[in-house]
């Protein structure tokens, strides 16, 4: 089969809840990162094969988002676009659905990636189609509804994130530690410059049209301490470990890369950041959806006949530290090499965005420290673990 590489990979900055990209839709988002992706490529849009975008909170944003980005981005009318909905993992299962697509043929250039707009999304009122006869009128958060909530048993995704840490043996301690190192090495990596590549600034309006520019992640906590930590309250549970501040942030942003056949990309010399050597998904028990990519990792390693060893940089999602670090213990990965920017706790997670951002930053931070293989991985509402590995030339 066709070898398929990433030619080009951008994303925009990350925004609070109701902070700096609360006024930006999806769509607008989407369309920043697929432009920047597009002009880092260097490629005719005329090239173009296919889109495909991940998205999760749609209610409200219009048929086919991932089409709306595509002609936003000037991309022809005439080239198809598809949104996918796998929860946190929308933007990688969009990712290996284009690498799929290309590795049987069916494409040579494929525009992919994720984006989520949390601040925009609406309240529904679901028993007001007909109307309601008596009684009290139920509104629905979709955030809360469709975002962040087990569509089997209704409980917060932090209550599994609870389940995983009592079953797995992860202490409050723990948590609260491994959520400081992420701040501190988000905090440290943002100070450095090291995100500015991978970064598309986004033009902000405010009410007297004035334009300003976002150019970095707002969410990273840079005076967090230890002390400030263990203040924190429970969120989910009344004796619970998980807390506002070991768990990751409500967030806006976007993110996109070019995918394209190696033998293509050879032929026009098109160079590129990586090929695409191989992914996984695995399902589990959706009341410890967390630690679902203990599993996908150890399907894809072994996919490809690699150790935990091979490889050199892990960028895991960090949705809760308690599922991060479940299972980074169990695999036996080494703490040096995994998330050395920092992860979601820190940066932040939109969650149709998460699956392309983490991809995106892995491979800058590949390039940056000059490391040969990376493994992207995050876990997925609804019991599902999604990984998978890429190699610079």
């Amino acid at each position: 089969m066709e070898e398929v590489v990433i030619v080009s990979a951008a994303r925009t900055p990350i925004g609070s809840f109701g902070g700096s990209l609360k006024d930006s839709s999806a769509v607008v988002l989407g369309s920043m990162a697929v432009q920047a992706a597009l002009q880092r490529a260097n490629l005719s849009l005329n090239d173009i094969d296919s889109v495909i975008f991940g998205n999760v909170l749609q209610a409200g944003l219009g048929q086919n988002p991932a089409r709306q980005i595509a002609i936003q981005s000037g991309i022809p009318f005439e080239v198809p676009a598809m949104t996918v909905n796998e929860v946190c993992g929308s933007g990688m299962k969009a990712i290996i659905l284009g690498s799929q697509a290309i590795r049987v043929g069916d494409a040579e250039t494929v525009v992919v990636g994720g984006t989520e707009n949390m601040s925009q999304a609406p309240y529904l009122l679901n028993n007001q189609r007909w109307g309601s006869k008596l009684g009290d009128v139920r509104t629905i958060d979709s955030l809360v509804h469709d975002g962040l909530t087990d569509a089997f048993d209704q409980t917060h995704m932090g209550v599994t994130a609870e389940t995983v840490a009592e079953k797995f043996g992860v202490t409050r301690e723990e948590q609260d530690a491994f959520a400081l190192h992420s701040q501190q090495k988000a905090a440290a990596a943002q100070a450095a410059g090291h995100f500015k590549d991978e970064i598309v600034p986004v033009s902000i309006w405010d009410r007297k049209k004035q334009e300003t520019l976002a150019a970095e992640d707002e969410y990273i906590r840079k005076n967090v301490t230890a002390e400030s930590l263990r203040k924190l309250k429970p969120a989910f549970m009344k004796d619970g470990t998980v807390t506002a501040g070991n768990a990751s942030g409500i967030n806006d942003g976007a993110a996109a890369l070019v995918l394209m056949a190696k033998s293509v990309a050879e032929a026009q010399n098109i160079p590129y950041l990586a090929t695409l050597k191989g992914y996984a998904e695995v399902g589990i028990d959706p009341a410890i959806m967390g630690y679902a990519p203990y599993h996908s990792i150890k399907k894809v390693l072994a996919n490809l006949d690699l150790s935990v060893d091979d490889i050199d940089l892990y960028e895991l999602n960090e949705a809760f530290a308690s599922q991060s670090i479940a299972v980074a213990r169990d695999l036996g990965l080494p703490e040096e090499k995994i998330n050395i920017n920092g992860g979601a706790i820190a940066l932040g997670h939109p969650i149709g965005a998460s699956g392309s951002r983490i991809l995106v930053t892995l491979l800058y931070a590949m390039e940056r420290t000059d490391k040969k293989i990376g493994l992207a991985s995050l876990c997925v509402g609804g019991g599902i673990g999604i990984s998978l590995v890429v190699e610079r030339p």
